[in-house]
Parts: structure tokens; sequence; C-alpha cells
């Protein structure tokens, strides 16, 4: 997804992003935040958020982050193949999900530093 000139001018660029992330065989729930451009671990995961992006105060509420999502093995090695890669948006979780065995992860907000 890419955004036009147009609707570039009504999101606002984010350098920090808020997910949750469901472990579904302990149902432990986190909520981390991540800076943008940076690697994180999540369990068996490691994710990147590229951009987070939030509408400004004067419309609609919404927030969206393009991430990339690895796996990581019992070796601490990163896998070379990605299990998402895409935009997600905190008001529609399941449009663009990453389909995992034992994790949810879903937007929750962006915000500037």
């Amino acid at each position: 997804m890419t955004f036009s000139t147009t609707a570039r001018a009504e999101w606002v660029e984010g350098s920090v992003g808020s997910l949750q992330a469901l472990d579904k065989i302990t149902a432990r729930i986190s909520t981390l935040e991540f800076t943008v451009g940076e690697a994180t671990r999540f369990g068996s995961l490691q994710i990147i958020i590229h951009s987070c992006r939030f509408r400004p105060p004067t419309m609609a509420p919404e927030h969206a982050a393009l991430m990339e999502i690895r796996t990581i093995d019992h070796h601490d090695v990163v896998s070379r193949e990605t299990i998402f890669q895409g935009w997600m948006f905190a008001s529609s979780p399941a449009l663009n999900a990453l389909e995992h065995p034992v994790y949810d992860v879903s937007v929750l907000a962006c915000k500037k530093d």
C-alpha cells in the first residue's frame, strides 16, 4: 500500500509504535513499544516497524503501522523468510493480520517521541 500526496497529508508520521502481542500458549498479553526502524523481539518473533502513522486530532482516529515480522529459531538465528510484511490498522486488526499458531500481534497506537 502506498500513500498518495493527498492521503499522505492526512497522516502524521510517528516515531514510536505501540503493539499488543498475545502468546496463545500462555495466554500472556503484552503491550510493547517500538522505535520505528529498530528490531524488537517478542517470544520467537522479531518485529520491525518501518513506518507508524496516525491521523491528526481533527480527523477520525486511526493508527497504521508498516511492519515486518520474522521468526527466531532456538539458536537465536533470525529467519530470512518474512512471515508478515504489510500495513496493520488499529481499527481493523483482521484486515491484514499475522497468521501464526502461537502469536497474535495488533497495532494499538503510533505517536511522536
